[in-house]
């Protein structure tokens, strides 16, 4: 050996060794050079080899998680911790390694040979994982998680099965602290649904009647200012494909439509609906035609819940919110918090309406709400300096 001091002099030698299988020599060699760069993750892996040419998994296990704890996303060192424990039985400590061998394998562009077999491999592990990880859970809370009140415990799961992502408030103008951030609210919040509900029929009518006439009042729902550069609302900019027809909009009531929509016009009498004047509410019939999609977006404020009243909807269209699709369904009333991102499809040959409108969120109290009310209504009169 050159110089007894050299670190790639011992982990030459150990190469050598580990090549001619004696494994012992091998890893005294690289436990050497080790000592002298300890730093170096690949010498821990080399070190690693040798253990388990010489049969010693125990030793093998700690010279990868030495390897880890030196580079927490080497490839190589992740790998064989997956095959070690899985050839141990040992699947639920070594799921974390082969999730991250698929993670860390998908983000190459370029895959040599035995990266690309190995997220083909950890792939195949991370099915079969989740398959008895899920039936597992299924057998132990069973009928459980069929309750309505299962929808944070089957988010939960879902999460960690990877089926999943948890998606955060994006507001585009006020944002109010700690209000859960929950992509559909809970019915119970909103005794009234059934109430609205009940009126379906008749506010369905009224909206087929709409557009039956032909009526002006029906506008583009996106109508972006002129000069506006190519963005993800263009293809809907001053487009019928998403189309619009207002009886409330921005705290102004629109008479002639509310007039032509009494049986609606009452049933949002009936309704708690937010009174902020230039602001809310908004209560509009959604018309999305046939083939038309709404992209990924969020909203102004999470102080708000969005309520959905289904009026016609072809077999096909959904709507996502979150982590979240469900199909809308006709009659069937929804709340959701619309600074979480969500989009819709309407991919039949049929037009889908909705009508949708704001109320405030149901985690704000009384006292919140008025408070609110004075805020906005202070950042809409805005500051005039005072005479001097």
């Amino acid at each position: 050996m050159a110089d007894p001091n050299d670190p790639r002099a011992h982990n030459s030698h150990g190469m050598q060794a580990l090549a001619a299988g004696r494994a012992a020599e091998a890893a005294a060699a690289f436990a050497r050079a080790a000592a002298l760069d300890p730093g170096e993750p690949v010498l821990r892996i080399n070190l690693a080899a040798a253990h388990r040419q010489a049969g010693n998994p125990a030793a093998e296990q700690e010279a990868l998680e030495a390897a880890l704890a030196l580079d927490a996303r080497h490839f190589l060192a992740h790998l064989r911790l997956g095959e070690l424990l899985e050839g141990q039985g040992l699947l639920s400590k070594a799921a974390p390694h082969w999730s991250a061998v698929v993670q860390l394998a998908a983000g190459m562009s370029d895959r040599p040979p035995l990266v690309a077999d190995a997220l083909q491999r950890g792939q195949r592990f991370m099915e079969h994982h989740n398959a008895a990880f899920a039936a597992a859970v299924e057998q132990e809370l069973g009928s459980d998680l069929a309750s309505p009140d299962a929808r944070r415990i089957r988010a939960a799961i879902d999460v960690m099965l990877g089926r999943r992502r948890v998606f955060q408030n994006e507001c585009h103008g006020v944002h109010y602290p700690f209000l859960p951030a929950d992509e559909f609210f809970e019915r119970r919040h909103f005794p009234w649904f059934d109430e609205l509900e009940a009126r379906t029929p008749a506010i369905r009518e009224e909206a087929l009647a709409l557009l039956a006439n032909g009526n002006d009042a029906i506008r583009p729902y996106v109508r972006q200012p002129k000069g506006t550069p190519q963005n993800k609302w263009s293809p809907l900019d001053d487009n019928l494909a998403w189309g619009a027809c207002f009886l409330w909009e921005y705290g102004t009531r629109n008479d002639p439509v509310c007039d032509a929509c009494p049986q609606t016009a009452a049933a949002l009498d009936r309704v708690p609906t937010s009174h902020v004047p230039g602001k809310a509410p908004s209560v509009f019939f959604s018309i999305l035609q046939p083939g038309a999609h709404i992209p990924p977006h969020t909203g102004v404020t999470n102080t708000r819940a969005i309520i959905h009243l289904p009026l016609v909807v072809p077999d096909g269209c959904t709507f996502r919110v979150g982590g979240e699709t469900r199909p809308w369904r006709e009659g069937e009333a929804f709340a959701f918090d619309d600074t979480i991102e969500h989009e819709a499809w309407n991919p039949t040959d049929k037009v889908r309406i909705v009508l949708i409108f704001d109320v405030w969120n149901p985690h704000l109290t009384a006292a919140e709400q008025d408070q609110l009310a004075r805020l906005f209504a202070v950042a809409d009169r805005g500051l005039v300096a005072p005479r001097a």
